[in-house]
């Protein structure tokens, strides 16, 4: 059963939360971060890429880079920006983007059930990744990055949860430059405190890893090389979602070269496995199997024929299928973590990016998928199997900043 408890948040005072709330440090390079905080000393960037503060040609892994976010971090809490809550609490965090809303509960999770399989994963991690963000928890003492949990979902946390937001007024609540409003309420009853910590002990018997892999295993691994380990690093920071409520986007592909082939060579080879129709406009597969296909100013519809794939959990994806009919098959793309050859595009930027990125002449072609399903992604983390890279793309992100960690007391 899963182990999740409430803890004393440091987190903006409410006139600054717009300004500290941040895009996570992954999805945006340290140029693009500078360019984001300009007139704004408040964005939580300053910590969580702190290197844009520092000299252009730092290296971004130093350790004057840690350094400075650990510098960054004590300043906002001196300036009063951020502050410490006075108790415990849990808090539910609800983002809203065209109308559609998904609300979770930030709470810390177990490092115990994380090494213990009770949060399960579906994707690998990179070192390199990792040992960022250990040098940064170590440095900095806080975990500024949220693990995005998913778990099953249960009548009566759904009630708790709507029978809060609907009676109390919410923390926080502003609408970000990118049109996504984020809503935070405080639970600080100790009675439902308690009620959901019993809930998640009896009830839910795990939880899944959504996004942020590289945050839950670098905290897992700070905990192990603490010398003088305290309680707070025994967890690691989270929000965790309802199955109801999410839903995953597509993450799309496009393809720098056609590996020595000509078009109609390649479009000929594609007949082998898949029934290939052209289209009059850009192409959104509307189930599973079917693929988009955007080459030469024309786009194509890509059906599987039957019997040219595995119905076991991991072969049955559309992504698997896509790599081993046409990306490993035609185009010697092996590995879509180190292969130069693609790149990939999350579904939120629509199929116009698709065709901007060919017309532009950065790619030869791109390829749109059906979205993999919540239900696909549990049966995979359940039968302990990993899936294939990018497969999954969730929107909106949870804001950096709005809740933070620390794990030295």
């Amino acid at each position: 059963m899963s182990t999740i408890k409430p803890f004393k948040a440091l987190r903006p005072q409410a006139q600054f939360a717009k300004q500290v709330a941040s895009k996570p440090y992954d999805v945006l390079t340290s140029a693009e971060a500078k360019i984001e905080t300009q007139g704004n000393p408040n964005s939580f960037l300053h910590i969580t890429k702190s290197e844009i503060d520092l000299p252009e040609n730092m290296d971004v892994h130093s350790d004057e880079v840690y350094q400075k976010a650990k510098e960054n971090l004590n300043a906002f809490i001196k300036r009063d920006v951020l502050f410490f809550e006075n108790k415990e609490c849990f808090y539910i965090y609800r983002l809203t983007l065209n109308g559609k809303s998904q609300t979770g509960l930030i709470a810390l999770s177990s490092i115990d059930d994380y090494e213990n399989n009770i949060i399960k994963k579906h994707e690998l991690t990179r070192p390199d990744k990792e040992l960022d963000r250990i040098n940064h928890i170590k440095t900095t003492g806080a975990q500024t990055g949220n693990v995005f949990l998913a778990y099953r979902n249960n009548e009566q946390m759904d009630s708790i949860i709507e029978k809060w937001t609907g009676k109390k007024n919410a923390v926080y609540d502003f609408v970000a430059d990118d049109g996504v409003e984020h809503t935070i309420w405080i639970i600080n009853d100790d009675k439902i405190i308690n009620q959901i910590t019993e809930i998640f002990q009896s009830e839910i018997d795990c939880t899944y890893i959504a996004d942020g892999h590289h945050r839950a295993a670098s905290a897992a691994k700070v905990r192990q090389a603490l010398k003088n380990r305290t309680e707070a690093a025994d967890y690691f920071l989270t929000t965790l979602f309802p199955s109801n409520q999410l839903q995953i986007l597509d993450y799309n592909r496009v393809i720098k070269t056609l590996n020595g082939l000509s078009e109609q060579d390649f479009l000929s080879a594609l007949q082998q496995d898949f029934i290939v129709e052209e289209q009059s406009s850009a192409y959104k597969p509307e189930q599973p199997h079917t693929f988009g296909l955007y080459l030469n100013n024309q786009w194509y519809k890509l059906t599987a024929k039957e019997g040219t794939y595995s119905k076991d959990p991991i072969s049955v994806l559309d992504v698997t299928i896509l790599q081993n009919n046409i990306l490993s098959k035609f185009l010697n793309i092996q590995d879509q973590r180190t292969d130069k050859n693609i790149d990939f595009v999350g579904g939120i930027r629509g199929l116009s990016e698709l065709e901007k990125r060919v017309n532009k002449g950065e790619c030869v072609m791109a390829f749109s998928l059906y979205p993999v399903t919540i239900e696909q992604l549990f049966a995979i983390a359940d039968s302990g199997e990993i899936m294939p890279p990018k497969s999954t793309w969730f929107e909106p992100k949870l804001r950096d900043g709005l809740v933070t960690h620390l794990i030295y007391e």
